[in-house]
């Protein structure tokens, strides 16, 4: 049995959770392979994706890999050599540049310490990987989900995580971070395969008035979605 298998188990004790799991059966995780390629890939593309529809993303992700002809992506010391003028020719903001330029800095002078982050917790590797500008908890959380492929991990400055929590617990408003943790304990040890549930919760409504836009470090992922 794998360890979504063992997750999917787990949370259909939970008759919240069962009702859902009928529905959508089991989880679909586009995962990443975790080598030092595909983990500076992810954190290149989370950048990318920030505060921008997922189309006008995958076109500038595009263009962002078709300046460097020779590979199916940069490096992170191709990318350190690019001219921030070519950088911002794929449509690229300034910002995201420089985001782009500290974290292909911090990969190649060994600040960002990628081949020990499998030995890492959850708590330590948002903390190391939060030293790139631009990458706040989110992002972190993301690339735990998806590239490490922790079983563990519950993104709760999520708005598309609220907005599941307020759903499936029939909450008034939208919870917090202690609501959601507190909620969560009966099945913690899950909450990355509860995340992909949760998320499929609130894609199944039209948002209400009191569901806030999400912030810039806070917007869900459709990965898996189906």
């Amino acid at each position: 049995m794998t360890k979504i298998d063992q997750s999917v188990v787990a949370l259909k004790r939970d008759k919240r959770f069962a009702r859902i799991i009928k529905e959508h059966g089991l989880p679909v995780f586009k995962w990443n392979n975790f080598e030092r390629g595909d983990a500076f890939q992810s954190l290149c593309r989370s950048i990318i994706y920030q505060q921008i529809s997922g189309k006008a993303a995958a076109s500038i992700l595009a263009r962002f890999k078709r300046l460097f002809r020779r590979t199916s992506f940069p490096s992170p010391e191709m990318v350190l050599k690019a001219p921030a003028r070519k950088l911002r020719e794929a449509g690229l903001s300034e910002q995201k540049v420089s985001y782009l330029k500290d974290l292909a800095l911090k990969f190649s002078d060994g600040t960002i310490k990628h081949r020990a982050l499998q030995r890492m917790s959850n708590e330590e590797i948002v903390e190391h990987v939060a030293q790139v500008k631009g990458i706040g908890a989110w992002t972190v959380h993301m690339f735990l989900i998806f590239t490490l492929k922790r079983p563990d991990v519950l993104p709760t400055g999520d708005l598309g995580i609220r907005k599941g929590f307020q759903i499936l617990y029939k909450l008034k408003t939208l919870p917090d971070h202690a609501k959601m943790e507190k909620l969560a304990k009966p099945w913690r040890a899950h909450a990355s395969a509860a995340a992909w549930y949760l998320w499929r919760a609130a894609d199944s409504i039209k948002p209400k008035a009191n569901f806030a836009e999400p912030k810039a470090d806070e917007k869900s992922p459709m990965v898996g979605k189906k």
